[in-house]
């Protein structure tokens, strides 16, 4: 057994008939025409199927915006990320001079689309239930303690729903500056609840971003005064 299959197997719980598939699943296109990026195309399919049908049969009183706000949570490039360091898949990933030499083995983007490209090696190789089951035994931990869906909320949507829920005004959000060059931008974005007689404000990289820390302090001061 190869070095490459004993980790798939001790990690996965899965061995490769075909180890060719399991040789591409683990290169990255700086180390060679036969890469991982189609098979990336495949896993991120499948993972996102499988957790989707997990989470439907493990929460069942969840409403679609629930399930579809946990599911993001669990396949979001950073968690994919976190889930490939917890199995060492840096450490058997193929990578050309360039990508080694800059740390691309502990990349987040490249892990995570290595992880999704494993399991579409899977499925060619054993089929959607030996994929299914590698997916799940990766995930396992994760799905036994999922978030409560309304803590994945985003802070303007659960700054909304407080007011709305106290038939208050809902906020309104404002530019009040924006720094620095066109690539390198930083906003400060204002939110007020007038009725409450209330401002607050966040910075950050994108509009968005500003308005989402606004957001989130109104939450705090809000929160903590008992406004709300």
């Amino acid at each position: 057994m190869t070095r490459d299959q004993d980790w798939v197997r001790s990690k996965l719980g899965y061995s490769f008939k075909d180890e060719n598939l399991l040789a591409s699943a683990l290169t990255h296109r700086s180390a060679g025409s036969r890469h991982n990026e189609r098979l990336e195309f495949l896993g991120d399919a499948l993972i996102n199927f499988v957790i989707a049908l997990e989470l439907y049969r493990r929460v069942p009183r969840a409403d679609e915006g629930d399930l579809s706000r946990l599911r993001a949570s669990l396949v979001k490039g950073g968690s994919l990320a976190e889930l490939a360091r917890s199995v060492s898949l840096g450490d058997q990933l193929k990578l050309g001079s360039g990508e080694l030499k800059s740390g691309g083995y502990r990349r987040e983007s490249i892990l995570a689309d290595a992880l999704e490209a494993m399991f579409g090696a899977i499925l060619l190789d054993g089929g959607t239930e030996a994929a299914s089951k590698a997916i799940l035994v990766l995930f396992d931990e994760r799905l036994h303690n999922l978030p409560k869906p309304e803590h994945l909320k985003d802070s303007k949507t659960r700054l909304q729903e407080w007011l709305q829920a106290r038939n208050i005004a809902l906020p309104v959000y404002a530019v009040d500056e924006v720094q620095g060059a066109a690539h390198n931008q930083r906003f400060s974005v204002s939110c007020q609840v007038a009725s409450l007689d209330q401002v607050t404000t966040g910075g950050g990289t994108s509009r968005r971003k500003a308005e989402q820390a606004s957001a989130e302090k109104m939450l705090e001061i809000l929160t903590k005064e008992s406004l709300i």
